[in-house]
């Protein structure tokens, strides 16, 4: 299987980015295909809601990161979307590339499967995104494979001591090819 993971973090070296290659590590040994995606310095400008998409075969009329990423997930089965929890929800970065994806909906999405790797400085400040989350794969029919928080990661670095780190490993790990 091939999966995509968009991870929403501005932060190098961040929770974000830990708890994301724990999930990749885990899924490569379960026998998947896995491409890390950090948004962060990713020139990705908002939806314009022009429509050209729906005349272009799922094509953007912006000429920007987004590009790329749209032709991956033409060739993904599988999408992570990752993000540290700004203001009880995910990233602007990761708000952008979900938004763009737009893009695809007069020709569908290859992918059907999904999850979810959230981390904050807090506890109880997952609601927004989830609900987001299950709303989305919901309406695109998506199956979720899990969804994985990290509260209280206050420090960088911090995911590396969290249960977290291993419950995003063990999703990956349980996702056969």
């Amino acid at each position: 299987m091939r999966i995509l993971v968009l991870n929403g973090s501005p932060r190098a070296n961040g929770n974000t980015e830990i708890l994301s290659e724990a999930f990749r590590k885990g899924a490569e040994e379960a026998g998947n295909e896995v491409e890390v995606v950090n948004l962060r310095g990713k020139k990705i400008g908002g939806c314009l809601a022009c429509k050209y998409c729906f005349s272009h075969g799922g094509q953007c009329v912006q000429q920007d990161d987004m590009q790329d990423i749209l032709a991956k997930l033409d060739e993904t089965d599988m999408l992570v979307l990752s993000s540290p929890i700004y203001w009880f929800d995910i990233t602007a970065q990761l708000k952008a590339a979900i938004d763009r994806m737009y893009a695809k909906a007069s020709v569908g999405f290859h992918l059907d499967k999904t999850a979810l790797l959230l981390n904050s400085g807090a506890d109880h400040v997952y609601d927004a995104a989830i609900a987001q989350y299950k709303a989305m794969t919901s309406y695109l029919k998506w199956e979720d494979k899990g969804i994985v928080t990290a509260p209280n990661m206050v420090e960088k670095g911090s995911a590396r001591q969290s249960p977290a780190l291993q419950q995003a490993y063990e999703l990956g790990l349980s996702l056969t090819a």
